[in-house]
Formats: C-alpha cells, sequence, structure tokens
C-alpha cells in the first residue's frame, strides 16, 4: 500500500509539472487566481502582521457546502495530520492526503502548531493565531501569515478566500531568503490550486452523502 501511495503521488506531480515551472510567467494572474476585485482589495485578518511583504496572495473559491461543512476540512491540515490535499509528495512524505473527516484534529485552540513537514518548530509550522469557527482562521509564523475566510452565500454555499503573506529574510538570512522565494514562486500556486480545488471536492462530497443519508 506504501509503494501504491509514493507512485501515485509521484504520478500527480509528473503531471502538475508544468505548472510548477512557468508559475512565474504569469505570476500576476496566479496571486489573485479565482478571486474578485473586492477579495482581493478587503482587509483580512493578520494583514498586519507582515507590513511589508515580499508576497502577498488572495485566492478564491466557491464551494457547495455550507461553511460548517468546509470548516473541519481547513481545522484538520497538517504535515502528520490529514495532510495537505495537494501534491503529496512534496508536502505530506508521500502519504494519501485524509478523504475524511479527522475527529483527534478537530478541536482547536490558539497556539496549536499547524506542521508544514515532520520536524515542528517556529521555522516550519504555522501556529493558530486567532479564529471564529466556522467564519475565519489565522495562522501565523515569523514573517508570514495565511489566513482564511469562510462566506455564505445564496444556496447553502461558500465563498473560502485564502491570503499568504511571506516577506523573505534577505537582511538576516539571505540563504534562506533565496530558497524561500523560489519555493513560493515556483510552487505555491500549484500546490495552493490544488489546495482549495481538494477542500471543495472534500465537502462537496461529505455534504451530498450526507442528505443522501437523510432522505427517506
Amino acid at each position: 500500500m506504501r509503494a501504491r501511495e509514493v507512485a501515485r503521488s509521484a504520478a500527480d506531480v509528473l503531471m502538475a509539472w508544468p505548472r510548477f515551472v512557468t508559475a512565474p510567467l504569469y505570476r500576476r494572474s496566479h496571486l489573485r487566481w479565482g478571486a474578485t476585485d473586492a477579495e482581493v482589495a478587503s482587509a483580512m485578518p493578520g494583514d498586519e502582521l507582515v507590513p511589508r511583504p515580499s508576497f502577498t496572495a488572495t485566492r478564491a473559491i466557491t464551494v457547495a457546502a455550507p461553511p460548517e461543512d468546509v470548516w473541519p476540512w481547513i481545522l484538520q491540515l497538517g504535515t502528520g495530520r490529514a495532510g495537505w490535499y495537494s501534491y503529496d509528495l512534496f508536502d505530506n512524505a508521500a502519504r494519501s492526503s485524509a478523504d475524511r473527516i479527522l475527529p483527534q484534529f478537530q478541536a482547536i485552540r490558539v497556539g496549536d502548531w499547524v506542521p508544514m513537514s515532520a520536524t515542528v518548530n517556529e521555522a516550519t509550522a504555522f501556529k493558530v493565531t486567532a479564529f471564529e469557527a466556522n467564519r475565519w482562521l489565522l495562522w501565523a509564523k515569523a514573517d508570514s501569515t495565511w489566513a482564511w475566510q469562510l462566506t455564505p452565500i445564496d444556496g447553502g454555499h461558500t465563498r473560502l478566500v485564502a491570503r499568504l503573506k511571506e516577506r523573505y529574510p534577505w537582511r538576516a538570512s539571505p540563504g534562506l531568503a533565496l530558497l524561500t522565494m523560489v519555493m513560493f514562486e515556483f510552487g505555491d500556486f500549484p500546490m495552493m490550486r490544488q489546495l482549495l480545488l481538494g477542500i471543495r471536492r472534500r465537502a462537496e462530497q461529505h455534504t451530498t452523502h450526507r442528505a443522501a443519508a437523510m432522505q427517506p
């Protein structure tokens, strides 16, 4: 089973490699993938924590499920948790991301870690900084914030907006800054796009299955 997971993850990356290689060429558009002018311009939690970011991206997607059905899939994100619903070879040690809600990761408290890798520390993981259940969530670490906003819209749908801000530490650590820049400029959009699509697919399937189960 493990070998099959690795093979599937590798195949996903091979299919997606053109997005990784060409991401800088369409930077202006992918930094606001799916987002409206109003969503890009609007304030989000944590904006003030990174006042001069090197990288700011606001992406959005509409999910055919209410916010309370989208929220659990965001809560359990993280390496060693539910994964990232993205390219598991890169961000979840080639282990398949969860396709079900995991009760053990549904409790949330300010200060909780959100791991980006198997090693968990101030540099490799975000921390939950603030939240309002089913409405918005803010993760932060040094020189970076990741905000989520869930807005109910007509028809029991949700408008999901994610904003990522990062400041490259050129003065403190030029080598780290260069590595971070390469990762963001080439890798952020393909993986974030896949993550948002993964959340949508899971939330919509869960909502559909629950509605079907309630039918007489």
